[in-house]
């Protein structure tokens, strides 16, 4: 049973985010990251689907039934995830993380022989109130993965043509989605659920790398 003082609400927008116990790394192999992702759009809905059954299947030939949150951002770091959602049904949110979390601890429990809880208690969320606060973790959920690159590339104000370079490579983000590349993650992303910043390429690089070199106490 969920503990949170504050419950979500419907229509609004939330950064979700959780760690592996002990900062444990939770992903320990590209399949790790494959199924992580999978199942970010495999659990988005009121649909009950065992894994096995669905296999390979096309996300695009997979029914999950009726939206819980539309996913704007998701951004996988070694030890910890981050999502961007706007809930859509109520209690969505609460139900899509319990699924995702409990589908994807079974899984890697099961995969690496272990027991006990993969995520550290319950996860965290931050209420997105504002349009600059939204737009900030929208980008800063991007950028994440530059901490791989260099832990201190802001304070080192990284050079953009350098941060991009990294980002096109990092495929275990919506990232490559909003700057156009095809895939099959791309289904994973309702940017229409969002303002039209998430929609426009050049809009979403622009408002991206306006924040590379921001200071987040400024919010």
């Amino acid at each position: 049973m969920s503990t949170r003082k504050t419950p979500f609400a419907l229509h609004e927008h939330y950064h979700l985010y959780n760690r592996g116990v002990d900062k444990r790394i939770i992903y320990l192999d590209k399949n790790d990251k494959k199924r992580f992702v999978r199942l970010l759009f495999l659990c988005n809905g009121s649909q009950s689907l065992v894994y096995k059954d669905i296999g390979n299947t096309p996300l695009s030939s997979t029914n999950v039934g009726e939206k819980l949150v539309a996913i704007g951002a998701y951004c996988l770091m070694p030890n910890h995830f981050h999502i961007l959602v706007r809930e859509i049904k109520e209690g969505g949110i609460v139900k899509f993380m319990s699924k995702l979390k409990t589908s994807y601890s079974m899984y890697f429990n099961k995969k690496y022989a272990r027991t006990g809880i993969l995520f550290e208690g319950e996860f965290q969320s931050s209420h997105l109130d504002s349009d600059e606060y939204l737009k900030y973790i929208f980008s800063y959920i991007h950028l994440n993965p530059l901490k791989i690159f260099d832990p201190l590339w802001r304070e080192k104000k990284i050079e953009k043509d350098i941060a991009k370079t990294f980002l096109h490579s990092y495929s275990d983000s919506s990232y490559l989605d909003y700057i156009g590349e095809k895939r099959e993650n791309s289904l994973i992303i309702n940017s229409s659920a969002f303002p039209a910043y998430f929609r426009s390429t050049n809009d979403f690089k622009t408002n991206l790398f306006e924040w590379i070199n921001f200071d987040p106490d400024a919010i």
